[in-house]
C-alpha cells in the first residue's frame, strides 16, 4: 500500500474515530440540531439493531441472573405507576370474590381456565350489582 490508501478518517484507530464522532454528536445536540427520535423510530430501530446482530451471531445471550435482574428492573418500573397497580388490584379482587363458572368437560381435560375476556366481563358485572 502507498501512504496515500490510507488518509482522514481511515487512518486513525476505532477509539480516534469513535472519539470524534461522539463529539460530533455532542456539538449537534448542543445547537439543538441532532435528530430526536420519537418512540416509534426507536423502537423500530431497536428491533432491526437486534435482528441485525441475530443473524451475524452477535446478539448479546443473558445469563439467568442477568435476566433475573432486568425482571425484577421492569417489575420495579411497573409498580411505580400506581394507576396500572390500582386497576391490576381492582381486577384481581373482582376475580377472588366471584364464583368461576363451570368449566365443561372439555375444557377441564384441555387444562383451560375457564378466563376469556366475556366471562371477566359478566363477573366484573356481577360484582358490581
Amino acid at each position: 500500500m502507498s501512504e496515500h490508501d490510507q488518509r482522514g478518517f481511515a487512518s486513525m484507530d476505532e477509539r480516534r474515530r469513535r472519539q470524534i464522532a461522539s463529539e460530533g454528536g455532542k456539538a449537534s445536540h448542543r445547537r439543538g440540531k441532532a435528530h430526536e427520535f420519537s418512540t416509534e423510530e426507536a423502537r423500530q430501530a431497536g428491533r432491526k439493531g437486534g435482528q441485525v446482530a441475530h443473524q451475524r451471531g452477535k446478539a448479546h445471550t443473558f445469563s439467568s441472573e442477568e435476566a433475573r435482574m432486568a425482571g425484577r428492573k421492569g417489575g420495579v418500573e411497573v409498580s411505580k405507576n400506581r394507576q396500572h397497580m390500582s386497576a391490576i388490584g381492582r381486577k384481581g379482587g373482582m376475580g377472588a370474590h366471584t364464583t368461576p363458572e363451570p368449566l365443561t368437560e372439555r375444557a377441564r381435560h384441555d387444562g383451560y381456565d375457564g378466563y376469556t375476556p366475556e366471562a371477566d366481563e359478566r363477573r366484573l358485572a356481577d360484582a358490581r350489582s
